[in-house]
């Protein structure tokens, strides 16, 4: 498989609009392009979705282990001609008190992939040599393989940086000039979502779609790509997981044949989650069906579980909240014992009310945001049997919110860690057969749970005579 990463010496160079317009512009040429984010974010693969036309994923050795990484690769890169992989923040920026781990760095030498450098030029001319010279020598595993320079101003600024490029004996393979066509909009947790931005967001892909196609050589970035030597793994497989899930003593098996129906929060407040995770539920039996929580009245028929996603719920209250009649079906479902499974922004969802709007009500709380941003990786456990996991399961997840709650766990909490300052903490809430937690958890790496859940909604659904 042919596959390059597209890495920066930090945040803000240009990641995003680079590998985004690469997938677009790929694609234009007839190139089938498997996209892919460094990382566990959830806003920046929508826009890779618009550009490629395919599923876009997440590589993140810390929430899934990097033993997967080369598997869930292979799994979204099937029928690809090359993949296109978005790092995160800076090229060794990686989970903090580790060395690198979960770094854009990690992930490309797990693939055996070259990199591709996005620098910002703007402030810089000979200076580039040295920047480019301390990335490439950090670290001989990883591979720089080109340069694509980023915010150039002039024909003359172009000329010096790429001598400062050929000093290190780097190749441009691109130069883009300042435009800020070229910008995404953003807000207070980053890039405004594919979903929320609708046609702008389309017009968006094509903007740095033209951008991309007409300043980068797309042949040299092919070649780039095809001196990969990605490491020899099989494709993770949603229904052998599934499978070996079912093998394990502590899992239930779905009763005879039936498919229950798992209706699957989504449009503009809820797009934050994992290609990999409705796969596992279909794989575990599950007919998975999406609603629009802004739109839709009432549960898709015969739903017999509920998940909840993250998202953006905060930029969408009058319209949660004005949606009365699904609010009251959520909250019946919920306390008819319907097994429901909540992140962050489904969270939120479930909570009283939200700065100030009504809500569904099954978690008593009430949410609002706040100026602090709550950030970062957590070794959970859970304290208590539930739909989702046995007492004792451990789980690497990811908090990512600016909101709070005023009552932050309930009696069963979710969630137990122990926080930066040593001192246990505990979030999230287990009502009966309601997971509802800020944690974002990766269900690849427990795949397990969405077996676990897929049973208890059948159980819920079908109940025995």
């Amino acid at each position: 498989m042919s596959a390059l990463v597209v890495a920066a010496p930090a945040s803000g160079s240009g990641k995003t609009t680079v590998a985004t317009g690469l997938m677009a512009a790929l694609r234009r040429a007839g190139d089938a392009v498997a996209p892919f984010k460094v990382g566990p974010d959830y806003i920046d693969p929508g826009y890779h979705a618009l550009a490629t036309g395919r599923p876009g994923r997440n590589l993140d050795p810390v929430m899934v282990g990097e033993h997967r990484v080369p598997e869930l690769f292979a799994h979204g890169a099937r029928g690809a001609d090359l993949a296109v992989v978005e790092g995160v923040m800076g090229l060794f920026d990686g989970r903090i008190d580790t060395d690198g781990v979960g770094s854009t760095a990690h992930v490309a030498k797990l693939l055996g992939a070259p990199v591709l450098f996005v620098v910002d030029a703007r402030g810089q001319s000979r200076s580039l040599a040295a920047l480019l010279h301390g990335f490439r020598g950090y670290d001989p595993g990883v591979r720089l393989g080109g340069v694509v320079l980023n915010q150039v101003g002039s024909p003359r600024h172009e000329q010096v940086l790429r001598s400062a490029c050929a000093d290190v004996g780097l190749d441009v393979l691109g130069v883009l000039p300042r435009d800020d066509r070229f910008a995404l909009p953003s807000r207070h947790l980053g890039l405004v979502t594919a979903a929320e931005h609708g046609h702008e967001a389309v017009a968006a892909v094509e903007a740095v779609a033209d951008a991309v196609g007409a300043h980068v050589d797309l042949a040299a970035v092919r070649a780039l790509a095809a001196t990969a030597n990605p490491v020899a793994a099989r494709a993770w497989d949603p229904e052998a997981e599934i499978a070996a899930a079912i093998e394990n003593p502590g899992a239930a098996t779905v009763p005879g044949a039936r498919r229950p129906v798992i209706a699957v929060a989504g449009g503009p407040a809820f797009t934050f989650g994992y290609a990999e995770h409705p796969e596992l539920l279909r794989a575990a039996g599950a007919e998975v069906v999406v609603f629009d929580p802004l739109r839709d009245e009432t549960l898709p028929a015969s739903t017999s579980g509920l998940l909840l996603p993250g998202g953006f719920p905060e930029q969408h209250v009058a319209e949660l909240s004005a949606n009365e009649p699904l609010r009251a079906a959520i909250t019946a479902l919920a306390r008819a014992g319907a097994p429901v499974h909540a992140e962050c922004g489904g969270l939120l969802y479930l909570a009283k009310s939200l700065d100030g709007a009504p809500m569904c009500g099954v978690v008593d709380s009430e949410a609002a945001m706040t100026p602090r941003l709550v950030l970062g990786y957590r070794d959970a456990v859970a304290p208590v049997d539930s739909v989702l996991l046995p007492v004792g399961a451990r789980v690497t997840g990811h908090e990512f919110h600016r909101t709070a709650l005023g009552v932050p766990h309930g009696a069963d909490p979710a969630w137990r860690w122990r926080g930066h300052d040593g001192r246990p903490a505990a979030e999230g809430f287990v009502l009966g057969n309601v997971h509802a937690s800020y944690l974002h958890t990766h269900p690849a790496s427990i795949p397990g749970s969405a077996h676990r859940f897929t049973t208890a909604c059948a159980a819920w659904g079908h109940p025995p005579a």
